[in-house]
């Protein structure tokens, strides 16, 4: 049985940005280069054109050789560790290309290797020339003199503009696959590419209420003590240094500079772009299988068309959708330590609660980050919305799905009250968040589930952009023990003010960044 090497690289230009990939297909016993692939995307991301250099390398091989094993090189070790299976594959934006790529050969036939990206220069330097190419507005070709004139282009061809919305990664992917003319169930090569010889080359207990109830062992405003996500934490083990390909365990993040961050601030970088060729940038996101260039004559394949943190962020995903996350200001049920849902009797802010409201705006203003303003319908949200809306003229848009908890029965109570009169429904929700508040109320589980979905469409709706949600206790910790792939359990060991800001970044590759939580500075 034969073995062949792929050796596979995708980048972008500015990540979503011009992209290309390149890949190598050698044989493991000799070294000898066997096929080569290459092509010019359009605008997409790095992790995009990643991916689809590992297909063209996949079907490139297959073409070749169909019963052969495969062992896959590359400097993503995103891609690797997902393909490996070790990394889950949360953005929905990879999840077709993962699968497109396991289908090309049966279970079992290919392995994948990470590798430093000084050992993939051959496959970087495909992607490049393909960019290259794109960018003077020409089709990739193989080099050198023994193209077949009969395969390959006789002149640069015209690259097809993109679908979609610049940035959008899928849109770019569905281009690229659009271009292509290659039988996924069969080889997957494409058909019509210019074909040649190769160069040789080549998270006391916290409720979600207003006043924060006292846990049981005794009152605790916002919540038992601890920080967000308590004993987890994410890696940077995986994240990019220099010579090294972007990516984390679980797809985390780590936290910004260290856990510092300011309101509404940009992502932080390390190490700058990948790739230079022609003073471009070409980063590591996933690119579409294109013009293929083999030592043995092509294969004949029928046309047909596949469908388709502050932390160590990289500094080709472009801006981040960022949630500046702000509790309400206090009700008069706050200082007593009461449960203030949306069930109950949906109090105004205090006196003193206007006074924080203001506090934070003057805060937000001198900041000046803020874009867009997002309040939950309950009055004290939309008060502490409106008194910040004013102070930086903005509108405010109401989004029910901000909403506290229902808190059933027990609106109203302190967390005392709650254990004389239901001890046991007390006992079984702090057990388990599936497990709903007296007298029908909301588990944190069907909050979580609202919020997500509240989290979705806000970061759809403003992708690129700063916005201020003005929100409650329960929202808050969701998201970002969301954020941080905490346990339920981690909303009980978060403090969480009133007034108080929190931060949580969302990249386009589908990872998020939590660089603040509850900061009361400004209330000081």
């Amino acid at each position: 049985m034969r073995e062949f090497i792929v050796e596979a690289d995708g980048g972008s230009r500015g990540n979503p940005g011009p992209a290309g990939y390149g890949a190598v297909v050698s044989d493991a016993a000799t070294g000898e280069t066997l096929a080569e692939a290459a092509e010019y995307l359009g605008v997409a991301t790095n992790n995009v054109a990643e991916y689809r250099g590992l297909l063209a390398g996949l079907r490139a091989a297959h073409a070749l050789d169909p019963s052969a094993t495969v062992h896959v090189r590359m400097d993503s070790k995103l891609v690797v560790e997902q393909m490996s299976g070790r990394w889950k594959i949360k953005h929905p934006g990879m999840k077709p290309l993962a699968a497109e790529a396991a289908r090309v050969f049966p279970p079992g036939r290919v392995t994948y290797e990470w590798i430093p990206r000084e050992r993939n220069k051959h496959a970087d330097r495909l992607a490049n020339e393909a960019m290259d190419a794109g960018g003077r507005g020409e089709r990739w070709t193989p080099p050198g003199p023994a193209a077949d004139p009969g395969t390959a282009a006789s002149a640069p061809s015209r690259v097809p503009d993109p679908s979609g919305p610049p940035g959008d990664p899928v849109a770019g992917a569905a281009r690229a696959r659009a271009a292509l003319t290659g039988a996924r169930s069969a080889v997957g090569t494409p058909s019509g590419t210019s074909v040649g010889t190769s160069a040789g080359t080549s998270t006391g207990t916290s409720t979600g209420t207003d006043g924060a109830a006292p846990g049981p062992s005794g009152p605790a405003s916002g919540g038992g003590r601890g920080t967000a996500g308590e004993g987890r934490g994410t890696s940077d083990g995986g994240r990019r240094t220099s010579g090294e390909d972007r990516g984390t365990v679980g797809e985390g993040r780590g936290t910004s500079d260290g856990g510092r961050g300011t309101v509404g601030e940009g992502r932080s970088t390390s190490g700058g772009d990948r790739r230079a060729t022609g003073g471009a940038a070409a980063a590591d996101d996933v690119r579409a299988a294109g013009n293929l260039a083999t030592t043995p004559a092509p294969v004949p394949v029928p046309a047909t068309t596949t469908t388709p943190s502050a932390g160590w962020a990289p500094a080709d995903l472009g801006p981040p959708a960022t949630f500046v996350l702000l509790r309400h200001g206090e009700t008069p049920l706050t200082p007593q330590k009461r449960f203030s849902g949306s069930g109950g009797s949906d109090p105004a802010l205090s006196g003193a609660g206007r006074e924080q409201a203001e506090r934070v705006a003057a805060a937000l203003a001198r900041r000046g980050t803020v874009q867009a303003i997002v309040s939950s319908p309950l009055a004290r949200a939309r008060e502490t919305a409106g008194i910040v809306a004013a102070r930086l003229g903005l509108d405010v848009s109401v989004d029910d799905g901000l909403r506290e908890t229902d808190f059933g029965a027990w609106e109203g109570l302190t967390f005392g009250e709650v254990r004389e009169r239901h001890p046991e429904d007390l006992d079984a929700w702090l057990a388990s968040p599936e497990a709903a508040p007296t007298g029908g109320g909301e588990s944190f589980a069907a909050t979580a589930t609202r919020v997500a979905a509240t989290r979705d469409k806000l970061i759809a709706a403003y992708a690129g952009r700063t916005v201020l949600l003005v929100t409650h206790v329960t929202p808050i910790k969701t998201l970002v023990r969301l954020a941080l792939g905490a346990p339920p359990e981690s909303l009980f060991r978060m403090e969480l003010s009133a007034a108080s800001l929190s931060v949580v970044a969302y990249y386009a590759d589908g990872n998020a960044s939590v660089r603040l939580l509850n900061d009361t500075s400004h209330l000081r």
